[in-house]
């Protein structure tokens, strides 16, 4: 059985990439000939149709949560099918994103992972490719608490990344800040700063990295088999080798050492120390984020946030 990958959900998702998981699997042919029973020619399972681990029920539940939502919102009329139902630009955003294969060198040092050096993604094929991909190949995405992945991606590519910085953050701190000046380095950009940002800007216009999943990944449009969980990632992504029944000798890739997280402790402080009426502007537009993929609402009351 074949797989591909939304791959902006997290830096896990990419270690898979980096250490060839997805390259190890061999492309479906346009036309395969009619042979039943052999492993690449498996049929897909149907969302909510996966079996888990017994005793999984927290997955179970969390799975079943997401299923049911997903069906009642993308069963509403007006909603995408397919991704031919799109507009131009929100379909090409979305074949753009998505992984058949690739590799990088190595998951040891620290780099900048260029999302586009020798991936495969279904806006390199033809539409009746991409078609036959959508239908038959095990397609699965990783989500994470959208305020926490704000956070994450905050916090790498303005403090870590010249490019984000040059690009992004210049522009950021001339909107927001007062007397920044006419070419500011865009390297010390603060978290109410992006929350500003992102508040102006058009959600299907927005980096990959802050882009609402919704409008990136299409889930009513793109029907995926499974849905994780960052967290929950390496026992999630275990969980999809063993269903697209990968050889033995691939494993999920243990995290590098120097990565740190975005704790809850460190949520907590960010969101507190916004202003509320800031965080009232920005959560509606990833409020399908929030409900889609079952996850709560932050709570920043004055008494949450004096704990």
């Amino acid at each position: 059985m074949l797989m591909f990958a939304v791959i902006v959900a997290s830096s896990g998702l990419l270690l898979m990439i980096e250490r060839g998981i997805l390259a190890e699997m061999k492309p479906l042919p346009l036309h395969p000939p009619g042979r039943e029973g052999t492993a690449w020619r498996g049929k897909a399972p149907k969302p909510g149709g996966l079996s888990l681990r017994a005793g999984d029920a927290d997955l179970q539940v969390r799975q079943d949560v997401r299923n049911r939502t997903l069906r009642a919102v993308c069963g509403q009329p007006g909603m995408p099918r397919d991704p031919w139902d799109l507009p131009v630009g929100q379909r090409r955003t979305l074949l753009r994103h998505i992984v058949l294969a690739g590799v990088l060198d190595s998951v040891d040092v620290r780099l900048k992972m260029d999302h586009r050096s020798d991936l495969v993604f279904l806006a390199d094929l033809r539409p009746e490719e991409i078609r036959y991909r959508l239908q038959h190949y095990f397609k699965f995405l990783f989500v994470r608490d959208p305020l926490e992945r704000l956070l994450s991606a905050y916090r790498n590519k303005f403090g870590e990344i010249r490019e984000y910085q040059q690009r992004y953050g210049a522009e950021i701190v001339r909107r927001y800040r007062a007397g920044a000046g006419p070419s500011p380095a865009g390297d010390d950009v603060t978290f109410p700063e992006f929350l500003r940002y992102l508040v102006d800007e058009d959600p299907e216009r927005m980096n990959e990295h802050w882009m609402p999943v919704y409008h990136l990944c299409q889930p009513c449009a793109v029907h995926y088999d499974f849905v994780g969980s960052y967290e929950r990632l390496e026992a999630d992504a275990n969980q999809v080798l063993e269903w697209v029944r990968a050889p033995p000798h691939v494993r999920f890739p243990a995290r590098q050492a120097w990565y740190r997280p975005a704790s809850p402790e460190s949520l907590h402080y960010h969101l507190c120390s916004a202003p509320r009426a800031l965080l009232q502007d920005v959560l509606p537009k990833y409020i399908l984020d929030f409900s889609l993929f079952a996850y709560p609402l932050p709570n920043v009351t004055k008494e949450a946030c004096q704990q």
